[in-house]
This record gives C-alpha cells, sequence and structure tokens, in this order.
C-alpha cells in the first residue's frame, strides 16, 4: 500500500470518528449524543427572557456536554454547567 492510499485510509477512519462524536439526528446536531437545542429549550421554556437563556444554555451544553435536569436549579447533576460563570462572576449558565 503507497503513501497516498494510507492518508486517503487515515483521512477517511478521521472522518469517522468525528463523525461518531457528533451525531446527526432529527435534524439536530448533537454533541457526544446529547440533544442540546432540545434540552435548552426545555430547560427555559419558563424564563422570562426565554432567547437570552437559549444562547447560553446552549454555550453551555456544548462547552460541557450537559444539560441539568428541570427548567432551573439541579446543578450537582452537571458540575461543569454550575461553575462556569460571567466575567462578573455571576453564573453563566441558566
Amino acid at each position: 500500500m503507497d503513501r497516498a492510499h494510507r492518508s486517503l485510509l487515515l483521512i477517511v477512519f478521521c472522518f469517522l470518528v468525528v463523525f461518531e462524536i457528533a451525531v446527526y439526528t432529527g435534524g439536530r446536531l448533537t454533541v457526544q449524543g446529547i440533544d442540546c437545542p432540545g434540552k435548552c429549550n426545555y430547560r427555559c421554556s419558563k424564563a422570562s427572557r426565554n432567547k437570552m437563556c437559549i444562547r447560553a444554555c446552549n454555550t453551555c451544553c456544548n462547552r460541557c456536554g450537559c444539560v441539568p435536569p428541570g427548567t432551573s436549579g439541579n446543578y450537582d447533576t452537571c458540575a461543569c454547567y454550575a461553575h462556569m460563570t460571567t466575567h462578573g462572576g455571576r453564573h453563566k449558565c441558566p
């Protein structure tokens, strides 16, 4: 097998690994099997500033790979989500 074939196989293998990490299901790109848009829509469903909540939640979900259950609280189930703060020291994640 020459160098070009090995390179092509390596590229295909890398593509498959990346595809496994970011699984495309139900019309939504999910991170490590987490449906961030769906979970954040539910998490922010009772927020007074819904769009701002969803934007912050999606950022946190994409970075942490989890969203606490329910519409508020439950930070103990997703430590990364709970410890992310703004420059002002407030919770970034809703």
